[in-house]
């Protein structure tokens, strides 16, 4: 496995802060990034990859230190997240395409976030860091392109709530991409997930020791973290799944408190999945995109008056767009609706649904189900 290595891009100044969409500014923004092959001389062959809710700038290669991201970096961090996709001759080949992927604003793995120091202060921003909306998040991605030199990217692909923004992208700066490839995403965020995100968000908030998030010499909401992954767990993985990765032996919790005995294997899966989510990640960063995701509304992000004029901005795109028939997170007609409203617009689309009984999650464990499909849409062959 090839090792790669996180790099660095910082812009903004006292003097001229980063203003973001709700009117807050940022002195300075450092933004945490990877890229894999090589650019071309005509440097128009570059595809950005935007993360899952949970996922970092490390999607391909191997990886095992990132000291900006501190002790958040465990060892299942190490292989990127998109490795089974990203590579010479896999599903985007590096052999013919420039692969850049980048954390997010807000993030925890070496982007400037709520963990962050303060250059006022020394201090972590902690509750002081400013909201982030997605299109923040791709404002700051956009910056990444321009010191890189890239005008137009080839495509830009993203599952989950990385498609939302790859969505944002899309008609907020059409002139800047050529291919969209949405995987189990919307253009909308609907009442389930509004709901779900809500119960996570009250879980962390409600954890005595969140502080109001000023948390980073203590101990943190260990419990409200890991509470909000399980809410969250059950709808990235099919039940059947669920089932087949807990092993049939009976782990009972070790907090004191728990008065609760498990009765089933799947119980003990779920808490431990829970708890190993707090060792790598931060409940600030993550309570960002929870929030960002409860706001998203591509519509206003666009400026647009309606849905039609929104997408009919993508006229001079393609558009690839995945459906997992049984994903519970992003429903397959999620996916129809996206496709039948960019046609509306008279743009080009094609939807494919991909059969998998992995759920949401299809989407990281299973590349061949996607292979043929977006090689094809991507070409360069």
């Amino acid at each position: 496995m090839e090792s790669v290595r996180t790099k660095f891009f910082s812009y903004g100044s006292r003097s001229n802060p980063v203003r973001l969409e709700s009117g807050e500014t940022l002195s300075e923004v450092t933004l945490a990034y990877e890229t894999y092959g090589e650019l071309n001389t005509a440097r128009d062959n570059s595809i950005l990859v935007f993360h899952a809710l949970s996922g970092s700038q490390h999607a391909a290669g191997s990886n095992p230190s990132l000291p900006e991201a501190g002790d958040l970096w465990q060892s299942e961090c190490y292989t990127g997240w998109w490795d089974d996709f990203i590579g010479p001759g896999k599903v985007i080949d590096t052999n013919h395409f420039h692969v850049i992927c980048c954390n997010y604003l807000g993030g925890c793995y070496g982007t400037t976030g709520p963990s962050s120091l303060d250059p006022a202060t020394s201090e972590p921003y902690g509750s002081s860091f400013p909201a982030v909306s997605f299109s923040d998040v791709v404002d700051t991605q956009v910056e990444l392109l321009t010191h890189l030199g890239i005008s137009k990217l080839h495509a830009v692909v993203g599952a989950s709530l990385g498609g939302m923004m790859a969505l944002n992208l899309s008609v907020r700066y059409p002139d800047k991409v050529r291919l969209v490839c949405p995987i189990a995403t919307s253009f909308y965020s609907t009442v389930l997930q509004r709901v779900l995100n809500l119960e996570q968000v009250q879980a962390i908030e409600r954890d005595p020791q969140f502080l109001n998030g000023d948390y980073y010499h203590d101990s943190g909401p260990i419990n409200g973290l890991s509470l909000a992954r399980m809410i969250a767990h059950k709808t990235y993985v099919s039940l059947e799944a669920m089932k087949s990765r807990a092993s049939g032996e009976l782990n009972q919790p070790s907090r004191d408190s728990s008065r609760y005995k498990f009765q089933h294997a799947v119980e003990s899966y779920m808490l431990h999945h829970g708890d190993k989510f707090t060792l790598r990640f931060d409940a600030n960063t993550y309570l960002i995109l929870l929030v960002g995701w409860l706001n998203y509304d591509l519509l206003k992000d666009s400026c647009a008056d309606s849905i039609s004029e929104m997408f009919g901005r993508c006229s001079n795109q393609r558009f690839l767009i995945f459906s997992i028939d049984s994903d519970v997170c992003f429903y397959p007609e999620e996916q129809k609706n996206l496709s039948e409203e960019l046609k509306l617009a008279g743009v080009e689309s094609r939807l494919v649904e991909v059969k998998s009984e992995k759920g949401h999650d299809a989407f990281l464990l299973e590349p061949e189900l996607f292979r043929e499909s977006i090689k094809s849409f991507l070409g360069g062959e």
